[in-house]
């Protein structure tokens, strides 16, 4: 899989289920030898694009980065501000949310992200960001 798909034609939204399951195949990417915890996450631009992500630990911890931030960050830095979507796939056995982290870190980019928290394609629930961090800090209340 390429690191941005083009998966779009003019006038076709992406499908829940299709960002799943590519959220899913991101989780197997997943580098975490100490918490076994792999996470997928594949973000959907207005302009069609996918991102994919997943996290990669750090013996150490701190530097650990979470699969949210991996795809969000790779989106951004090619150039696509214009987030609509993030799926997120951890655990089978029960929904993965977004850390706090990640939260705040994609609130930078819109509160009306809308947010696939997924067990697996067919067992999943979807929020805005806003209402997964209401009251969030960013841009605006840097006066």
């Amino acid at each position: 899989m390429k690191e941005c798909l083009q998966i779009r034609e003019k006038g076709e939204k992406m499908e829940d289920k299709l960002l799943i399951k590519i959220a899913m195949e991101a989780r197997e990417k997943s580098y975490s030898p100490y918490s076994k915890y792999k996470v997928g996450a594949a973000v959907y631009t207005r302009s069609g694009k996918v991102f994919t992500g997943c996290n990669i630990e750090s013996a150490s911890y701190t530097p650990t980065i979470c699969a949210e931030r991996v795809a969000v960050s790779k989106c951004i830095s090619e150039g696509y501000m214009d987030i609509d979507t993030i799926a997120v796939v951890g655990s089978e056995i029960k929904t993965s949310f977004p850390c706090g982290v990640c939260r705040q870190f994609m609130s930078e980019f819109g509160k009306d992200i809308k947010v696939i928290c997924a067990r697996n394609i067919d067992s999943y629930d979807v929020y805005t960001l806003e209402e997964l961090l209401p009251n969030s800090f960013g841009p605006d209340d840097l006066d």
